[in-house]
């Protein structure tokens, strides 16, 4: 049977003045539908390209994540009362179902005002033509929204079966929840304690000793960021840098740098060499760098074909492209991207990267393999398969006490409230 064509995004009439947060909310959403993008960028391009007040910046935020995470229990109330299916539906006008949808059912807007407002943002950005339409299914819509988590059946199902109805329940539930906005004190310029004392309404995480959720506002509005005292990183991705225990001094390589996190905190250190296949990252690590005050040499560079004229490094950590389902808070479009097969592909690319990059590590030098992921073959499985096949390799447990599974860094979505990320440390013997 013939796949009924998306519907091409009607072009919108020249507009005056600012738009409306659900307004601004459409657009980032039609944009996210038509461009597989990712949610965070696309918003934060957006507001900074209309450059919202405060109060109107957070609920635009409020309402594409909020619509993004429950997108399935909000596609199936609208469903209900559809006479066609949702790939049918113009974006924008699929984007403001569920942003009305989502207002009714999880911010508790009275329906009148949800459906009035929603409809009026549907004009705002010139589909006058699709008020009527948008008015009629959203005033049909119940007072609560379908059961359930809003994630894939079939990643439920898996998740269950790897960690236990409880445990899956818990992560699903995580995976629903605006996680804080954590960063990682530039200890080459302040401590945790010092800044603390300047950023009022900050609080130390629990695990990472390098670790403060910052206070509600722009990061980039905050104290220190200008300064380069901080960076943004959550606490799971502290713990990778930490676990690695690189020796002070040691020549890294950051095999996949981008966006530059990992290596930043390396470079507090180390003498970094940060590699990224993607050219148009590079710029961003750099900057980032130079905002910290910390040298870090960038270049571009495919992890999966590292050149012998890079030489050997004390050190190479390999934090791999994988299917991000440790993330799904922070980019919840994902889980609706990502396949059950994808998993196996991921897998096999991690391979070929974690192959050339055990070339470039000197004898006695570490392999730190790490992914933001929760999927077993990407993680565990996959170390397991690389220690078999080259016994010049053996895992070696940091110093430290770290939350960690077979001997492995591994956290979970849950109540922790960190992302899911699993990381390995590899010495080479000879």
């Amino acid at each position: 049977m013939k796949a009924t064509p998306k519907p091409k995004r009607a072009a919108a009439p020249k507009r005056r003045g600012p738009l409306s947060a659900r307004a601004l909310a459409i657009e980032i959403l039609a944009r996210v539908r038509a461009t597989d993008a990712f949610l965070n960028v696309v918003l934060d391009t957006m507001l900074d390209e209309h450059r919202p007040d405060e109060r109107d910046a957070g609920l635009v935020t409020e309402l594409v994540y909020g619509s993004t995470r429950r997108q399935l229990q909000l596609d199936e109330a609208l469903l209900a009362h559809l006479d066609r299916k949702l790939d049918a539906i113009e974006d924008r006008v699929l984007a403001a179902l569920r942003i009305g949808a989502y207002q009714r059912f999880y911010l508790r807007v009275p329906p009148h005002a949800a459906v009035a407002a929603t409809v009026e943002a549907v004009k705002e950005v010139g589909l006058h033509r699709a008020a009527g339409f948008v008015n009629a299914v959203l005033r049909k819509l119940g007072d609560e929204p379908p059961p359930g988590h809003s994630h894939p059946q079939w990643l439920a199902d898996r998740w269950t079966r790897h960690f236990g109805p409880e445990r899956a329940a818990a992560m699903m539930e995580a995976d629903n929840l605006p996680p804080p906005v954590v960063a990682r004190v530039n200890t080459a310029k302040t401590t945790r304690e010092d800044l603390l004392k300047e950023l009022p309404g900050a609080k130390a995480t629990t695990v990472s000793p390098l670790g403060l959720q910052l206070p509600p506002g722009r990061p980039e509005e905050l104290f220190g960021y200008t300064e380069g005292l901080w960076q943004v990183q959550d606490e799971a991705a502290q713990l990778v840098g930490l676990y690695a225990a690189v020796p002070k001094g040691a020549r890294v390589l950051d095999a996949c740098a981008a966006p530059g996190g990992k290596s930043c905190h390396l470079a507090v250190d180390h003498d970094v060499v940060a590699l990224d296949v993607h050219a148009n990252k590079l710029d961003k690590i750099r900057r980032e760098a130079e905002r910290l005050g910390l040298k870090v040499d960038v270049r571009k560079g495919d992890a999966s074909k590292l050149p012998q004229s890079l030489g050997e490094f004390d050190a190479v950590l390999l934090d791999a492209p994988c299917s991000g389902l440790g993330t799904l808070r922070r980019h919840p479009e994902l889980r609706y991207r990502r396949k059950a097969e994808d998993i196996q592909r991921l897998a096999a690319l991690q391979r070929s990267m974690l192959e050339s990059c055990q070339q470039r590590v000197k004898p006695g030098g570490l392999l730190v393999y790490a992914v933001c992921t929760t999927e077993p073959e990407e993680g565990a499985d996959q170390i397991e398969l690389f220690l078999r096949s080259h016994p010049d390799f053996t895992a070696e447990p940091p110093p430290g006490v770290f939350p960690s599974w077979q001997g492995y860094l591994r956290t979970l979505p849950g109540p922790e409230g960190m992302d899911g990320f699993f990381a390995a440390r590899l010495r080479k013997m000879y």
